[in-house]
């Protein structure tokens, strides 16, 4: 049973509204004083509050900034006189669910709190998807639900359980670290240690010792006998990263050890056997590498016997709304601040920047943004200057007028969208995860997910109206992965014209550029297909 906080200054008011909604089938709680309702915020359970706007003391626009302050997931609808419709307004803006004006019906008054309730079950359901979807798609700390991720992800389980040697590629940034770490903990080695070194950081006879230890007297101070890595590591995982800076010298040894098990430390003659798993990782091509005489190729098939290839942040547009969730919220609970968000424009240019440095860099600048915000919102100006100046190659979508400003984006349909489907149909479900995107991403706030998808507000308006809330979770007869095809930075308009005009060219295609057979293959009509054909300039 759901439970509503009924708050008005008027006795007879409240008798009479918890009689109404008893009767409905809910629990009711009155306060009397918008004082009395704040002291319910304090470990009492409700799902929705009813208040009267006008009280003494506190009015009801103070009372719905705590209860947001404190339950941002609970509804608030408003109740008014019609002398004061203009503070209800003002109240939606701060966050109310919606107004009803004094005298209402009984019937009107009943639909709001059913739409206010099926709102706050769909926002409770999509975090607690939302929470799902993070364990789901975290493989230990790596965070992706991109199909390169999901590769990735199976192919961890799959080699985990063996000895084989595993090579990591990808560009600097993207975590092969962290790969090379659940590779290890998802092993019957997980109880062993996991050893690092990064290649790059010592000269050569530095990193000798520091894989194969010395002994006493082995080279100016070495004062006593030391292990190196490789036996720190035993019964473990050893990970070398950066093996392609290794010299060519120390790769003949590193194969040795690799073939035989065994090794000698530094000015040392006693052989030492070690059960060592070895992962390595480069943000070189190793294969290129040793056909240039700068790796050896023998040490690179040895190496190479399981790849991993990380892909670039770029190439996985996808998964960054999920790693700006996580990192925000690592940032925020490191600081000691709770319900802080990116806003609206914040979050266009982290989409649209190609992210050079990959997910540490993604990292850097979100902790630096979190310390350097003001209030709970994350705005531009805390981004680092590079995000700030940076300019897209092509402006993106439409402007919140609804301009186009730019058509730069072309989606492949590739296996995105299967060739018997029809034209209205794919555009439909497109806007649908389009606009359920952008409200996750704004945590249900309307005008800043019509921010984000470069719409007017009124526009988004019409939208919701159109896909009601409890429809935009509606299975689909198309599946189409919008998250993995259409970028997050996209505007919807920009996405929906990219589409469109690709279906057309493929149709027209198939039907050797005869526009009527293409207009039956799309579902459209021969008129309709001409007015596309003249809007994207293929007529």
């Amino acid at each position: 049973m759901e439970t509503i906080l009924v708050v008005d200054d008027e006795k007879n008011y409240l008798l009479v509204m918890a009689t109404l909604l008893s009767d409905e089938g809910y629990e009711v709680l009155t306060a009397e004083s918008a004082e009395e309702a704040v002291g319910f915020l304090d470990g009492t359970q409700f799902d929705l509050v009813l208040t009267d706007m006008k009280m003494p003391r506190m009015d009801g626009i103070e009372l719905l900034t705590r209860i947001k302050a404190a339950r941002p997931e609970v509804p608030v609808i408003m109740m008014t006189a019609f002398g004061t419709v203009g503070k209800a307004v003002e109240a939606m803006k701060k966050g109310a669910f919606d107004y009803v004006t004094k005298p209402f019906q009984n019937e009107e008054l009943m639909m709001t709190i059913r739409k206010a309730l099926e709102m706050s079950r769909l926002m409770r359901e999509n975090r607690q998807m939302a929470e799902a979807l993070r364990e789901r798609f975290s493989y230990g700390n790596i965070i992706g639900k991109s199909k390169p991720m999901q590769e990735i992800y199976r192919l961890i389980e799959k080699v985990a359980d063996t000895r084989a040697n595993v090579l990591i590629s990808g560009e600097s940034g993207t975590g092969k670290e962290l790969i090379a770490k659940a590779i290890h903990y998802q092993s019957p080695r997980a109880q062993g240690p996991f050893v690092a070194v990064n290649c790059s950081a010592l000269a050569e006879t530095l990193l000798e010792s520091e894989l194969f230890g010395h002994e006493k007297g082995a080279f100016t101070d070495a004062h006593s006998t030391r292990k190196g890595r490789f036996e720190l590591a035993n019964g473990g995982t050893l990970f070398l990263d950066e093996i392609g800076e290794m010299p060519l010298g120390l790769q003949a040894k590193l194969l040795r050890v690799l073939q035989e098990r065994e090794f000698e430390r530094v000015g040392g003659n006693v052989t030492i056997k070690v059960d060592v798993r070895l992962v390595a990782a480069s943000n070189r091509d190793l294969k290129q590498e040793s056909l240039q005489g700068r790796f050896r190729e023998d040490l690179f098939y040895r190496l190479n016997v399981i790849q991993v290839h990380v892909p670039p942040l770029r190439e996985r547009s996808e998964d960054i709304p999920l790693l700006v969730a996580h990192f925000i919220k690592k940032a925020s609970t490191e600081a000691g601040r709770s319900g802080l968000r990116a806003a609206p424009e914040t979050l266009r240019r982290i989409y649209a920047y190609p992210w050079p440095g990959n997910v540490r860099e993604l990292e850097n600048a979100l902790e630096r943004a979190v310390i350097l915000s003001s209030g709970d919102t994350i705005e531009p100006g805390d981004l680092p200057e590079d995000l700030q100046d940076y300019q897209e190659p092509q402006a993106q979508g439409r402007d919140a007028g609804g301009e186009n400003v730019g058509a730069g984006f072309e989606v492949d349909l590739g296996d995105f969208i299967p060739l018997e489907a029809k034209l209205n149909d794919v555009l439909e479900i497109i806007e649908k995860s389009m606009i359920l995107r952008a409200m996750d991403q704004t945590d249900q706030v309307q005008a800043h997910a019509a921010q984000l998808l470069g719409i007017k507000k009124n526009v988004m308006q019409y939208k919701m109206k159109k896909y009601p809330p409890e429809t935009l979770h509606d299975k689909d007869y198309l599946s189409l992965d919008v998250d993995r095809y259409i970028p997050p930075h996209l505007g919807l308009n920009e996405a929906l014209d990219a589409v469109e005009k690709q279906m057309i060219l493929r149709a027209l295609d198939r039907a050797g550029n005869v526009q009527s057979h293409a207009a039956d293959l799309l579902g459209v009509n021969k008129k309709v297909m001409g007015y596309k054909m003249k809007k994207y300039g293929l007529a």
